[in-house]
């Protein structure tokens, strides 16, 4: 059971520093893509070091390899089709998302121990705003209880969606800070149409935090889980400029 499955992917000793990055801005999504395929290969290669990439993406909707067409209420933004696993999804501004690219070999060849792992740092992350987000093992991602309404509701305030290629993980996770929560309207996120479960976020549960405020938990976080980071590297990027972001996912690309 999900729910059984233990939290915790440790490296091996003597096993280089995860490369920790921020990019400031808003990222294309094809460009992330790009990007972070790249850096898989290489790192599944022994040419790279494994990587946490925090960035922002304009509004869009991701497809999952569960996705269903009738989960796409309207089509407000770019829908994009993904490997990741899972339905439905939104990104956007005020969102942080993390891509994961770790090598499960050196650590636990344990799909489920991975997303597990993730979902635990994502609630200590949390906590540090005292906000209990816990597991579930029907439903994927992080849930915060919300008894304001109603008995047995409950909201997603970060989502999980992975792959794993030759043993390294791709895609991972958005935690929504302080996101236009309306945008979720136009799908059925991550294809719970329960009336009881819906989407929050930081700011909606009236914390204040900013997206640096959740990148600064979320490393701290990190480490016990994970293990060791090196120094983190701020990208800065705006909606605007491609040519900048094309020299950032070069520059991650060929790291």
């Amino acid at each position: 059971m999900r729910s059984e499955a233990t939290a915790g992917l440790l490296s091996a000793a003597g096993s280089a520093l995860v490369e920790w990055r921020v990019s400031d801005g808003l990222i294309s999504y094809d460009h992330a893509l790009a990007a972070m395929a790249a850096r898989a290969a290489a790192i599944a290669s022994g040419e790279a070091t494994e990587l946490i990439w925090l960035l922002e993406h304009p509004p869009l909707y991701t497809a999952g390899t569960s996705a269903q067409p009738a989960e796409l209420i309207e089509a407000r933004f770019p829908v994009h089709s993904v490997g990741r696993g899972g339905q439905f999804t939104y990104h956007g501004p005020g969102q942080r998302v993390g891509y994961v690219m770790l090598d499960l070999k050196r650590r636990a060849p344990d799909v489920r121990r991975f997303v597990a792992t993730v979902e635990e740092w994502i609630i200590r992350a949390l906590a540090r705003f005292n906000i209990c987000g816990e597991r579930r093992g029907d439903r994927v991602g992080v849930w915060v209880r919300r008894p304001d309404k109603g008995q047995g509701f409950e909201d997603k305030i970060a989502a999980i969606g992975v792959r794993v290629q030759r043993w390294v993980t791709l895609h991972g996770f958005a935690l929504n800070v302080a996101p236009d929560l309306s945008h979720f309207a136009g799908i059925v996120p991550c294809g719970v149409s329960d009336a009881r479960y819906g989407v929050t976020s930081l700011a909606e549960l009236g914390c204040s935090a900013s997206l640096s405020d959740a990148d600064v938990a979320l490393r701290a976080e990190f480490a016990p889980l994970f293990g060791m980071v090196a120094e983190d590297q701020t990208l800065r990027s705006t909606e605007n400029n491609s040519s900048r972001r094309n020299a950032i996912s070069s520059a991650l690309a060929s790291r």
